[in-house]
């Protein structure tokens, strides 16, 4: 079973990573075939979409081309009185009639590809996300210890909308674009060769203009995506610990530096937009320039009789259109270019391998005894800085187990190796005499229910919270889970008692309650091995604390109980006491027992005595 509740523990994550600020040079083709390669399944859509872009172009061609043999077959001869009027106007009705028609299976042509290249990008983004959540969730507690959410909610909702920008309206159209330039290439050289030519000769100007805003246009949208996860990470921050901004009356502080990232993003999208407002009026320069040169020797072939006005007009709408992808080619860089920057960090987290894995031939346990053996055990969460030393430790099945020790001893470790979030460097910790590296992960936690001091609620009802969604946990179990550990209490209080709705974090509960509700969790899912942390009980209410006390010698009956004492006197009824100091297992026994040898234990028992003795005289003051 998973952890029932936020932990406690002091313990280093191995460093802060900023690894959206040492991103390298990003292998475009690369990353552009990893990501097509999630349209694969919808490869039969992906060709009729391009079917239908091609159908598209030629629609899009055909209007100019029937212009021309307007102009020269029906206007012309009419003003030159070559046609009469009725034969004429005939020829004009019926090229009219076609140009509109062309016009309309253009239109129809788009709207239908565009319906389906957005439903296709759309389906592939919804693949995409669900794999990266799904590698989210599997990997190992310490890549979380190293990365904030809100940097991770920056990969799964913004870099993810980057990615679908460039599926739903880059990759499939880029090829429309790219055929449309073909043929209207192909078309300008069946009109005119020479002004084809004339044409042609701004595409090595478009090209050096290209080339110049690429590297701009790649640093501005990778600076931006590196500010914007910071600016995600510090509002996920400041909003989790906006009771203590208050507290403390750090709002104009907080504001401030909220101010300074805001102000860094703004930065970066002004650069993006400088860039854009050069480079687009500088392609709309070249089309009128080019357009003018056109006219200019256009113009002066016809007076030679050598160019006809129809194909003028035509080349001057087919000019129109050659640009046309050009400035959407544009459009779909900067698309592309968003894309690259998020893809390569959606990729990279996506490459991140769990440092705690399954072995490839698991030992499945079919009856667990909760029997735990720490043999010769020496655990560090960075390299070097031991948390835990040498600890030999067996905890016979059924048995009642005290940790206690200073701050910073290595207690709440424990907990996070028995469930198996981080393994040990040395040494082995044994279930039922088999090493728990010798076992899936999700078998090691069914078997073990975790109970901290700051039981972590779902935004949800009452039962969902208990049940944590498991269909074979029925309402009866749920109910009786609730009464068994006294949950029930205050549950039928509430105003629709299991179908109450907590917000998120449980903000509605008090302390007392939330930690009810993780044993009731426990309970429901009913391990053989309980690992709890007492520290819940020293805010609540004395009411609620004989309740939690109640429950939580329920939940040790007939199961192997290790408790993460802090207080020592909710602890002296237990088989056994073991005492950690420095890592160490220094002391071990009865409460009597470890009294009697005054040592760390009387230590510390006298240090919370006299506390305890000073806060009562106090209070009588």
């Amino acid at each position: 079973m998973a952890v029932h509740g936020g932990g406690g523990g002091g313990h280093g994550g191995g460093g802060f990573v900023q690894e959206d600020e040492i991103l390298g040079k990003a292998y475009d083709a690369q990353l552009t075939r990893r990501l097509i390669g999630y349209l694969a399944p919808y490869k039969i859509w992906v060709i009729v979409a391009l079917a239908l872009l091609l159908a598209m172009s030629l629609a899009q061609i055909a209007p100019p081309i029937i212009a021309k043999y307007i102009v020269d077959q029906a206007v012309i001869p009419a003003v030159n009185g070559d046609l009469g009027r009725d034969e004429a106007f005939g020829r004009l009705a019926l090229l009219g009639v076609l140009y509109l028609l062309v016009l309309g299976a253009g239109a129809g042509l788009r709207f239908a590809q565009t319906l389906l290249t957005t439903w296709v990008g759309q389906r592939a983004m919804y693949d995409l996300r669900l794999e990266l959540f799904r590698h989210l969730q599997f990997l190992s507690l310490s890549f979380f210890d190293r990365n904030p959410v809100g940097r991770l909610m920056t990969r799964i909702t913004n870099d993810i909308d980057a990615l679908t920008d460039m599926v739903t309206r880059g990759v499939v159209s880029i090829f429309g674009d790219v055929a449309m330039l073909v043929l209207i290439s192909i078309a300008m050289l069946l009109l005119d060769w020479r002004l084809a030519l004339l044409t042609f000769v701004s595409l090595p100007i478009l090209t050096a203009i290209t080339a110049y805003f690429r590297g701009m246009m790649r640093e501005s949208f990778r600076s931006i995506r590196i500010r914007l996860a910071r600016v995600n990470v510090y509002l996920n921050e400041t909003l989790s610990g906006m009771a203590i901004v208050q507290l403390f009356t750090r709002e104009k502080q907080t504001f401030d530096q909220f101010d300074v990232l805001n102000r860094d993003l703004l930065h970066a999208n002004q650069g993006q937009v400088r860039a854009m407002s050069v480079f687009q009026p500088t392609v709309n320069f070249t089309r009128a320039a080019t357009s003018a040169a056109l006219f200019v020797v256009g113009a002066y072939w016809i007076q030679q009789s050598s160019l006809s006005l129809g194909t003028l007009v035509a080349f001057w709408q087919l000019l129109n259109q050659f640009f046309q992808p050009i400035l959407d080619l544009s459009e779909k860089y900067n698309i592309m270019q968003a894309a690259m920057a998020s893809s390569e960090r959606v990729f990279r987290l996506l490459d991140t391998q769990p440092t705690i894995v399954d072995p490839p031939s698991p030992v499945e346990l079919p009856h667990v005894r909760g029997e735990i053996r720490f043999d010769n055990v020496s655990f560090a969460y960075n390299e070097g800085e031991w948390v835990l030393r040498d600890v030999e430790l067996t905890i016979s099945a059924g048995e009642s187990v005290a940790i206690v020790g200073a701050t910073g001893a290595g207690k709440t470790s424990i907990i996070s190796l028995i469930s198996r979030f981080y393994d040990v460097q040395r040494g082995r910790i044994l279930l039922d005499g088999v090493d728990l590296r010798h076992m899936r992960q999700a078998d090691v936690r069914r078997h073990v229910g975790v109970v901290l001091q700051d039981p972590f609620i779902f935004a949800g009802t009452i039962a969902s919270n208990i049940r944590l969604n498991e269909s074979k946990i029925s309402d009866e179990q749920v109910r009786g889970a609730a009464r068994f550990v006294n949950a029930d209490k205050f549950i039928d209080r509430l105003p629709e008692d299991y179908a109450t709705v907590v917000t998120e974090r449980g903000s509605t509960l008090s302390v007392g309650q939330k930690q009810l509700l993780a044993f009731a969790r426990a309970i429901a899912f009913n391990p053989e091995i309980l690992l709890v942390l007492d520290e819940a009980t020293s805010s609540v209410d004395t009411e609620t604390e004989g309740l939690i006390q109640d429950a939580l010698k329920k939940l040790m009956q007939g199961r192997t109980s290790i408790i993460i004492a802090h207080r020592l006197s909710t602890i002296q009824n237990v088989d056994r006491i073991i005492v950690l100091h420095k890592g160490r297992v220094v002391e071990m026994g009865t409460h009597r027992d470890l009294l009697t040898q005054r040592g760390v234990y009387h230590r510390l028992y006298e240090l919370q005595y006299r506390a305890h003795e000073a806060e009562s005289g106090l209070r009588s003051a």
